[in-house]
């Protein structure tokens, strides 16, 4: 039982740092366009020019 009074804690810091770390990444424009990337990888490479 001691040991919840570590794992507890531990899990709420954690819980903190993946909170701050998704608010973050939608402050930085992260999650603004992903149908893009999806389609970049369809798209054929233009001709290369010897």
């Amino acid at each position: 039982m001691t040991i919840l009074l570590l794992l507890i804690p531990l899990s709420l810091m954690l819980l903190g740092v993946a909170v701050y770390a998704f608010w973050w990444a939608v402050k930085r424009g992260q999650f603004d366009d992903l149908d893009t990337p999806a389609i970049d990888i369809l798209r054929d490479d233009p001709p290369r020019r010897d």
